[in-house]
């Protein structure tokens, strides 16, 4: 029997006046609320109460004793009541982890639509290239690519890693275009810095690693992107940081005919969160609003 127990019973018997009548509301024999009711006064080492034959009476000690466990039944009531009113009502503070890259050209877009949705959100943005810890960092939704490495984690995909090799017109005026992956190798070809993307690879069924012989490294998309519209080399991109330049012309595709990735096997970019018996609405709806919206812009 737990020590928030016993206070109920000793409150309602207070308000009661009756140990029947407590023993009735809790569905309880009278003789276990006795018996609980003397465990308290034993650990407290005072007598609350004093029991006659018609009526229970507080003692000085009980007198001050129910004062404060008014409040602290108070504060148990309100705690339950905020818990539940936070799984039914989106609110609350909502922390997420992105990709500079990711985040910038498709999520901080969206932000404002979703905040009009649910104002009682607090959001707070991570965009970082760094793999976040959801657990020691206290983060709700990490949006990461590539294979999901923890079985303890839930993945929902929000969209295919659709590489595009890019160049800026100028670039390909001033150095030729490249009409075949052999070509490559006397082109400037600015890689992502990171650990699985460093190599560029022809996807066809033997997946083939190109061989680069000019390549820059930088450690975010948008710095390729930025690098590529500077007139600085090609590079493979995801489609969805490139989307606007191919659309207005400042980027073109090269060799659109043949499918290249940094990966040697299709990928994807996905919201992670932490597997659990119940998700929180502010993180389910946040999630929901992704996949949705994602899809539409896609379409």
């Amino acid at each position: 029997m737990s020590s928030l127990n016993r206070l109920l019973y000793f409150n309602s018997v207070v308000e009661t006046g009756s140990i029947s009548q407590t023993s009735r509301i809790f569905d309880v024999q009278p003789s276990s609320i006795s018996r609980q009711l003397a465990v308290l006064e034993q650990e407290l080492g005072v007598r609350l109460l004093n029991k006659t034959t018609r009526n229970t009476g507080l003692t000085e000690a009980g007198h001050k004793y129910y004062e404060y466990s008014q409040r602290i039944v108070s504060e148990f009531d309100e705690a339950k009541r905020v818990v539940n009113d936070l799984q039914e009502v989106p609110k609350g503070k909502l922390n997420i982890s992105m990709t500079v890259g990711f985040g910038e050209s498709v999520v901080l877009p969206l932000i404002s639509n979703f905040i009009a949705l649910y104002p009682n959100i607090d959001i707070e943005l991570e965009l970082t290239e760094r793999v976040v810890d959801l657990v020691e960092e206290n983060i709700d939704v990490a949006i990461r690519s590539g294979r999901l490495p923890d079985s303890t984690m839930i993945a929902r995909q929000l969209t295919l890693n659709n590489f595009l090799l890019c160049a800026s017109p100028h670039y390909l005026i001033n150095n030729g275009t490249p009409l075949s992956p052999e070509d490559l190798k006397d082109h400037q070809c600015i890689r992502y810095n990171y650990s699985r993307w460093k190599d560029w690879f022809l996807m066809t069924d033997e997946k083939t690693k190109l061989s680069l012989n000019k390549a820059i490294s930088v450690n975010s998309v948008n710095g390729q992107k930025q690098l590529v519209l500077n007139n600085t080399g090609l590079a493979l991109i995801p489609l969805w940081a490139v989307k606007n330049e191919l659309e207005d012309g400042s980027l073109v595709q090269v060799m659109p005919e043949y499918t290249f990735s940094p990966y040697e096997e299709l990928s994807a970019t996905y919201a992670i969160y932490l597997k659990r018996d119940l998700i929180s609405p502010k993180t389910r709806v946040f999630l929901d609003f992704l996949v949705e919206n994602i899809a539409n812009a896609e379409r």
